[in-house]
């Protein structure tokens, strides 16, 4: 292997090892389930590698990567002929964006991990079904016993509760 090969090959596997569970999170974060975010972890990594990107900073990476997973998901809900709110994803992109800047979304996730594991009662519930499971409104409250509005109101009451144990978090 020459030496420039090799350097390259060092360079991909370095920013695999610094950027490869941002990837999976970020997959996750736009609502992709385990498996999915598996595989187009890896597509993303290889769309990088097949492409002349030139490595500046870690920022720039992160944001060029985030692009790539993010095309990967709208292209593989195409082909299963669903389709994606775009507007929801410039959101998810702006916050996530805003979130992982100075290592500000390891701090984010923990805090949200940790009022998660403070919800109870239905808003639990809600959120294990609707995200975790991601049944859609309708099944979510089937299994609840509420109207699929009443779901909603329930989400959106807990997203609220959860940004305001975040916020105090950090």
């Amino acid at each position: 292997m020459t030496a420039v090969k090799e350097r390259m090959a060092l360079d991909f596997e370095t920013i695999v090892r610094q950027h490869q569970a941002g990837v999976w999170r970020y997959l996750r974060f736009l609502g992709a389930e385990r498996s999915e975010a598996d595989d187009l972890t890896q597509d993303t990594f290889l769309a990088l590698f097949r492409s002349h990107f030139e490595h500046r900073t870690p920022g720039q990476t992160s944001g060029y990567l985030r692009a790539v997973a993010r095309n990967q998901l709208l292209q593989f809900r195409r082909r299963q002929g669903k389709e994606l709110n775009t507007v929801q994803m410039e959101v998810a992109e702006s916050v996530w964006a805003e979130a992982d800047r100075d290592d500000g979304l390891e701090n984010y996730l923990a805090a949200l991990e940790c009022c998660l594991e403070k919800l109870d009662g239905k808003s639990k519930d809600a959120v294990e079904l609707f995200y975790r499971q991601g049944l859609g409104r309708e099944a979510v409250g089937k299994r609840m016993d509420l109207k699929p509005q009443g779901v909603k109101s329930l989400l959106r009451r807990t997203r609220q509760l959860l940004r305001e144990c975040v916020k105090r978090s950090l």
